[in-house]
């Protein structure tokens, strides 16, 4: 295989991965809270070619004002350096439901708690269409839409022991219960803000959390977001009754899926000119 077919190939998986995310971003177009992905390339290796032994000797050849890297270099494609979570503002829709909340920072997050095979773990939402789940008895539970635990600013489940007649949202985040008895509770909604975003990994049901190689990637949950909690709290931004909608622009994500798939061809025109090239070479007696 010759280098135009290697570099082509490369870019051809990288560009799928791209697509890819684009298609994740318009498939989300309606969830609420959903953040978009944006991806970013990076050079492959390249391999470099020295016209003069010496910088010096190119730079005496006249190449003094060339606004490229000296030398010839010859790269092998691109690849795809990140994907990074893009933290902007979604709209906000008014619902007037009491059980709905919209953060109107775009770094803040709510904590839920997510169970399965592995055992129980923190994860983190702006999807602010919340319910009351029944438990046993006459307690209640504040749940997402896919019915998974909200957490408190210690990380524990907002259980409700009474009927509930209203609910209030404080703009800090106190979550207010007024019950039929003529008694009132309140918790504290565990909220979080993140400070590289980066970091974060889409874990499916609109959530995301931690990655899995944190050790690896030589960072800490402190060094991700920080926890709203104690005089932090009164930075946290709730309005309710409202809900945000995703931050992706559909003219925007077609027209990227258009080039993408304009490069999509032109690299596997190289692949096919690169073959025909191949066979005029070995056709040669």
């Amino acid at each position: 295989m010759n280098r135009q077919m290697i570099t082509a190939t490369n870019t051809l998986g990288q560009i799928q991965k791209q697509m890819d995310i684009l298609s994740n971003n318009m498939a989300n177009l309606q969830t609420n809270g959903y953040k978009k992905r944006e991806a970013y390339f990076s050079d492959m290796l390249f391999q470099q070619f020295d016209n003069q032994p010496t910088e010096k000797d190119e730079v005496e050849q006249g190449q003094s004002k060339r606004r490229t890297p000296l030398q010839i270099r010859q790269g092998t494609g691109a690849r795809l350096g990140q994907a990074e979570m893009n933290m902007s503002q979604g709209a906000l829709k008014a619902t007037d439901r009491p059980l709905d909340i919209a953060f109107t920072k775009a770094d803040q997050f709510l904590k839920v708690l997510v169970q399965d095979d592995k055992g129980s773990k923190v994860q983190f939402t702006r999807d602010g269409a919340l319910q009351l789940s029944p438990v046993s008895g006459s307690e209640t539970m504040l749940v997402n839409s896919d019915g998974r635990p909200v957490l408190d600013e210690k990380e524990q489940p907002i259980i409700i022991n009474g009927s509930v007649k209203d609910t209030k949202f404080t703009e800090n985040g106190e979550f207010i219960v007024h019950l039929d008895s003529g008694q009132t509770e309140s918790f504290q909604l565990g909220v979080i803000s993140v400070k590289k975003p980066q970091f974060l990994e889409q874990k499916g049901n609109n959530l995301v959390g931690l990655p899995e190689n944190m050790n690896s990637l030589g960072v800490k949950a402190n060094d991700i977001y920080t926890d709203m909690t104690g005089n932090n709290r009164g930075s946290i931004a709730i309005q309710q009754g409202s809900l945000e909608q995703s931050n992706v622009d559909l003219s925007k994500e077609m027209s990227q899926l258009i080039s993408l798939q304009r490069s999509y061809q032109f690299q596997a025109r190289a692949i096919t000119m690169a073959d025909q090239m191949m066979g005029l070479v070995n056709g040669i007696r």
